[in-house]
């Protein structure tokens, strides 16, 4: 049984939905709570029994690296200033990443996340976990563990899911799927963005995958779309359409999306009045301002 210890994390979007803000900063860097939002794949990852993560950044993203290195001149000017709690917390952070193993693929142009994935030269013969930073599961069983679960015994390519309301599903990529148990599904078909009429089911998916060999050498062969574009759920409808089995599980825990400003004011919003530290102070701000 093959488990899964590389991860790759698609961070060389444009990030043009966070305009004008992404200007300057990657979208991943934008702060969740007091954490970089790639930070929240990083930790899951880790906590899934990942030890080597692959970014796939564009060349105006290469910072991002930056924020899981030591910096070692700005720890001696801290130390310069007595600067003991925010030395303490770096020195957390360093730690909490030291055993991980880091690299990073460039990807020039935005060319669709298919051709991301294939920006990794290497390694891509193992099972292979893929994140998408702007997606978020808060939940006790990190959900890439939860799909490395049911890839543990099937060896099968796992895509993680949960149900959406009715008018969201216009927005996402919807899958027609067999149920297989709770939770667990063979996936049949996957429509982009389809119209409620069309919509085979209300199970969206979410930016978790499980890859195995078979599934890059099926993206390998998927051709560009009109856009110029390669797409991951083009290989895997090619997948499905042959005969192979792709797996859907409906992952625990609340998902929390930062694909846009709306939807990432709210997840700071909700994060932020969970936080222990955050919340109470929080909270007590927006009493008075009822």
């Amino acid at each position: 049984m093959q488990e899964v210890k590389k991860a790759i994390i698609l961070a060389a979007g444009l990030g043009t939905r966070f305009l004008p803000l992404t200007k300057a900063l990657p979208k991943e860097l934008l702060p969740l709570v007091d954490q970089p939002l790639i930070s929240y794949a990083v930790r899951e990852a880790k906590a899934s029994g990942i030890s080597s993560i692959v970014f796939v950044l564009s060349g105006r993203n290469k910072m991002i690296l930056d924020f899981f290195k030591k910096d070692l001149k700005l720890e001696k000017i801290l130390r310069k200033r007595n600067k003991k709690e925010i030395l303490k917390e770096l020195k957390r952070i360093n730690e909490e990443f030291a055993e991980l193993s880091f690299s990073s693929s460039l990807q020039p142009e935005p060319r669709g996340d298919g051709d991301a994935l294939l920006r990794v030269k290497r390694g891509t013969r193992e099972p292979t976990a893929v994140l998408f930073p702007d997606d978020i599961v808060e939940s006790k069983t990190p959900a890439i563990l939860q799909l490395a679960k049911i890839f543990k015994t099937s060896e099968k390519p796992v895509v993680g899911l949960k149900k959406v309301s009715k008018e969201k599903i216009p927005s996402y990529g919807v899958v027609g799927v067999e149920k297989i148990a709770h939770g667990l599904y063979k996936i049949k078909d996957i429509i982009e963005k389809p119209s409620l009429e069309k919509a085979p089911s209300d199970l969206a998916i979410v930016g978790r995958y499980i890859l195995n060999s078979t599934a890059f050498d099926y993206l390998r062969k998927t051709r560009p779309n009109e856009n110029g574009e390669i797409i991951l759920a083009e290989a895997l409808k090619k997948m499905i359409k042959d005969g192979k089995i792709v797996y859907g599980y409906e992952l625990e825990g609340e998902w929390l999306e930062c694909g846009n400003k709306t939807s990432w004011l709210k997840s700071n919003l909700y994060l932020c009045l969970r936080h222990p530290e955050f919340g109470p102070v929080l909270r007590e701000f927006i009493k008075k301002l009822k």
